[in-house]
């Protein structure tokens, strides 16, 4: 008689009475992942997902920006967690189980948010398809070859398309009294307008492309003056008309918008808000409770930043006035000048590669992928936040910290935090390293789901606060304060994003209490994720300590590090059952050897 695994088994291996085996997990995320790229031309071509003529014909098209497109992703969503729900957790191996898990959490969160996708703007300086599309072109499309040049005119060309669908998507919501706040509105315009202010020659579409060009030995000169003519042609005749009227479009719509700039002055905006801090911060959490916890964090803060500034002899004034003034007096020189601009990317540069070596000392796991620095394009200056870009999986685009040179960000003050957070340690480290994972499915290597917030902007600042720890400022109090000011700024997002979203907080309320306006402006239309990064924070630390707490002189942080770092973007309850999990291993050893 069989035994009970003897049978599991067979009935793995596909031989029970010649049938054909049933698919296993392992397929079921393969395949459905497939579908789930399929869908998404844009996703396909920055992953280099498929291969041959598939892959080919996905990278001549972009991703619809229609609610029926929508719709049709949300109904492959519903399929998949019906197809998860088949496959019984006992018979998976530990690492598919957790994938299982990260995949269940990651569609019901689309799924639960169909009946918020009208508190989402089409049209936004931060991640409208006004920003996005020109982020897809200039950062996420590789090209390497004379064909990937053919593609990216071909997709260039529907663009125009893709615009009038977010014009006509502002226009179905505008019609339901969904409408930015003026503030926002004013900024959009302001930038849109200074899109195509240069003439489309200059272009970051077409900049960019014939740079990418010019990379690559195997497309000649002459093919590549073709090209970049007929991507001009294109900018110039499609691109530019079609952004023109999107700012005509947000024109119309300011005489009935207000500068009210929270969730809470739309119908049905505290249900949405709850749901947008549950998706980005992986928990519970109310409004109320992420207030106040960022409170308590803003003072703790604040108090070891007044015992810093005291040592500089900076004694006058709240911390707030201190800072700014420190700020100020560490501007680089003429902070508008080309010079300058040029000195703060080659200082970036110079941190990544300093950084990469005391790294050395805290990490086993380091990316293979290389990151690069580049500075945002100007028409985008005014409104951007730093941020980082994986690398591509096949290896034809590394890791990409994109900086905005405007005048606030042009100081060396806090300049390496910023820098630790985007790059090493901190993104490129998490996010290149779930890249080259062979042990992931391929749907959490690539983050085919999307991110996940709270453990990756969470583990960003984790990686400043851990240079701080690991004594990489030295004797540099400047330095320190530049970590803490930073840190500082996460916790006032607690108090800032809440105060807008659910206690009526005006936007010169969120500046005043130390926000900058454009960052002010980037909640407001991406509510909940300012919460992701120090609740995500706090929870990492908890986990350390908890480990450290546990294990006594056995704990060591490289090993703490291989957890957070193998586990890659999982919700923070999974990262904690991962940490458990290695602590409960760590202790059977102990025993065993006792």
């Amino acid at each position: 008689m069989l035994t009970r695994r003897e049978a599991l088994a067979i009935i793995g291996a596909g031989a029970v009475f010649g049938q054909k085996s049933a698919p296993t997990i392992d397929d079921f995320f393969r395949e459905f992942t497939d579908e789930w790229v399929r869908k998404n031309p844009n996703q396909a071509t920055s992953l280099r997902y498929f291969t041959g003529e598939e892959q080919d014909r996905l990278e001549r098209q972009l991703t619809p920006l229609t609610i029926a497109s929508a719709r049709q992703q949300l109904q492959v969503a519903r399929k998949g967690l019906a197809e998860l729900r088949k496959f019984d957790p006992a018979r998976m191996t530990e690492t598919q189980r957790v994938s299982a898990e990260v995949m269940k959490w990651q569609l019901e969160m689309v799924v639960a948010e169909e009946p918020y996708w009208d508190y989402s703007f089409p049209l936004e300086q931060m991640n409208g398809w006004n920003v996005s599309a020109v982020e897809r072109f200039t950062v996420a499309r590789p090209i390497s070859k004379p064909r990937d040049a053919e593609n990216y005119l071909a997709a260039l060309g529907q663009v125009s398309v893709r615009m009038e669908e977010a014009i006509t998507e502002s226009r179905r919501l505008a019609a339901k009294n969904v409408i930015p706040p003026r503030f926002i509105l004013e900024a959009t315009i302001k930038q849109i307008q200074s899109f195509v202010d240069p003439s489309p020659g200059q272009n970051p579409f077409v900049a960019a492309f014939g740079d990418k060009m010019n990379a690559v030995a195997s497309i000649p000169a002459a093919q590549r003056e073709q090209l970049r003519a007929e991507a001009e042609r294109i900018v110039g005749t499609q691109i530019y008309p079609a952004w023109k009227k999107a700012a005509a479009t947000l024109q119309a719509q300011l005489p009935r918008s207000t500068n009210n700039a929270g969730l809470w002055r739309l119908k049905g905006g505290p249900e949405a808000y709850a749901f947008f801090l549950r998706r980005y911060t992986t928990t519970n959490f109310t409004a109320d409770q992420i207030h106040e916890i960022g409170l308590q964090q803003v003072a703790r803060i604040e108090t070891q930043m007044d015992a810093l500034l005291r040592k500089l002899g900076r004694t006058a004034g709240p911390v707030k006035e201190r800072i700014a003034k420190l700020k100020l007096d560490l501007q680089y020189p003429n902070p508008t000048s080309e010079e300058s601009r040029a000195q703060i990317m080659r200082d970036i540069d110079g941190i990544i590669r300093d950084a990469e070596k005391r790294a050395a000392l805290l990490f086993d796991l380091r990316p293979k992928a290389p990151v690069v620095a580049q500075p945002f394009p100007r028409f985008r200056e005014t409104n951007a936040a730093a941020n980082y870009n994986a690398p591509a999986p096949d290896g034809s685009r590394p890791g990409t910290f994109q900086f905005p040179r405007r005048i606030e960000w042009m100081t060396r003050f806090g300049l390496r935090s910023v820098v630790y957070h985007e790059t090493v340690p901190g993104h490129h480290f998490h996010i290149a390293l779930q890249v080259e994972n062979r042990d992931l499915p391929r749907f959490m290597q690539v983050r085919a789901l999307g991110g996940i917030s709270a453990i990756t902007e969470g583990w960003g600042l984790y990686a400043e606060r851990l240079a701080a720890e690991s004594g990489w400022y030295g004797d540099d109090i400047e330095g320190q304060l530049g970590q803490l000011d930073y840190e500082l700024m996460r916790a006032r997002r607690l108090v800032v994003d809440t105060g807008l979203h659910a206690k009526r907080w005006t936007r010169q309320q969120a500046i005043d209490y130390g926000i900058e306006a454009s960052e002010v402006e980037r909640y407001t239309v991406y509510p909940g994720q300012a919460c992701s990064y120090m609740i995500g924070e706090l929870k990492i630390l908890e986990l350390r300590d908890k480990a450290q707490k546990a294990l006594g002189n056995r704990f060591a942080l490289r090993e703490f590090h291989n957890i957070v770092l193998r586990a890659g973007s999982v919700p923070l309850q999974v990262l904690e059952s991962q940490v458990d999990t290695y602590v409960a291993a760590k202790n059977n050893v102990a025993t065993v050897r006792l």
